[in-house]
């Protein structure tokens, strides 16, 4: 499960921006005894969370910070900033722009990791792994290393060992040095690759994998549980049943509805509404938050989830058990509010319309908000931000 994740210098973010998945310590937890998970680690993790915004606010750029990280670890390959994705302000400051990534996360047995990115157009500017026992708990520093002026690594506090040898004959271009650690066979280094491999999916909405036929079985082999059915079946209950086709299952699937007179209607998926169709991709990842426990990070699926929708499968990730996540942008406030809701679950990105930058933060930074009056569309846009930047909405 994700904890907390931190970035800089990210497309539109200029500045530090945090985004957590902590759940409020208090007597607020007791009204939302459905909205979090309570771990071995002692941290209190929420299930869902949605980030409001306006068009080219910053939304996608704050996914996309997750998607790049998680594209070094996917990829051992070149491991360097990409301009496209660098603010452009920072270029008018440094020569050399760095941009900083940590991510701290539950791993899927339970231990508690924080790894840490800088990278810049040469490449690693520094790496590491430190782990946790419980929350509140000192982290241990399982390897940390930070490039000299020569371009070379030096060792930090004496940790050397597996370290040293995954050093040996590397460019600290190609490859993070936590992926080298997993190929050796570190226990730690190995959760940490897989986690951000097979749990973390930010902004992945599947389709037809004719290049990919294990993704696409595995795609199937979701569709074709039980359990799918009662998701997918959110979006119109007059749907009885799913023929899955096994080449084109985004597209030739034919999905079966009964009328009321009990006649079967089948129609293939690509020739049903646009809803139904993108609707079934993200049921796919929602079976996955759920009985999975991935951590998905959903773009934009105000174009899929109306109010009621939304409210559905919110109240379906919240009230069961697991060790999930769902997190989704949204354009549309109207149908959040603190009866379902903690504040910490809605988080607001606003571009200055001045400086072109975004900035991400929580309602649970106004401490002023109150649970029985404040209306979160009222407060959406007529509020300042935390920073005194302005009103949360662009036209501020």
């Amino acid at each position: 499960m994700l904890i907390d994740f931190i970035f800089n210098n990210f497309c539109s973010f200029n500045v530090e921006s945090e985004f957590s998945m902590e759940a409020p310590v208090g007597k607020v937890k007791s009204r939302f005894p459905d909205n979090y998970t309570s771990t071995e680690a002692q941290y209190d993790l929420l299930k869902t969370a949605v980030i409001v915004g306006e068009n080219a606010g910053g939304k996608s750029n704050f996914i996309g910070s997750l998607k790049f990280l998680k594209s070094l670890v996917d990829v051992n390959s070149q491991v360097q900033s990409v301009g496209a994705y660098i603010n452009a302000s920072s270029f008018l400051t440094y020569k050399n722009p760095e941009q900083r990534f940590e991510v701290t996360f539950l791993s899927d047995v339970g231990k508690v990791y924080r790894y840490t990115l800088v990278i810049d157009k040469s490449g690693i500017v520094k790496e590491g792994l430190h782990k946790q026992n419980k929350r509140k708990a000192t982290y241990s520093c399982l390897f940390e290393v930070e490039r000299e002026e020569r371009g070379q690594f030096g060792k930090k506090d004496g940790k050397i060992s597996e370290l040293a040898v995954a050093l040996k004959n590397s460019n600290n271009s190609y490859g993070l040095f936590v992926s080298k650690l997993a190929l050796l066979g570190n226990k730690d280094a190995l959760e940490t690759v897989n986690w951000f491999k097979n749990i973390l999916l930010p902004g992945a909405v599947p389709e037809d994998r004719e290049n990919d036929p294990a993704g696409r079985d595995e795609d199937i082999k979701v569709m074709k549980d039980p359990r799918f059915m009662e998701i997918f079946r959110m979006v119109d209950y007059s749907i009885s049943a799913i023929e899955v086709d096994n080449d084109k299952p985004y597209g030739k699937s034919l999905i079966v509805r009964k009328d009321a007179d009990g006649h079967e209607i089948r129609r293939e998926l690509q020739q049903d509404s646009t809803g139904v169709r993108e609707f079934f991709a993200w049921a796919v990842q929602i079976f996955r938050v759920v009985y999975e426990n991935r951590v998905v990070f959903a773009d934009e699926m105000d174009r899929v989830l109306n109010p009621i929708l939304s409210d559905r499968v919110v109240a379906f990730v919240n009230g069961m058990e697991h060790r999930g996540q769902f997190i989704f942008s949204t354009h549309n406030v109207l149908h959040l509010d603190l009866k379902t809701y903690m504040k910490e679950q809605i988080y607001f990105v606003t571009k200055s319309k001045d400086s072109l930058t975004s900035e991400l933060y929580s309602l649970a930074d106004f401490p002023g908000v109150r649970y029985e009056a404040t209306k979160v569309y009222e407060f959406y846009v007529n509020y300042p931000s935390p920073k005194g930047n302005g009103l949360v909405t662009a036209q501020s």
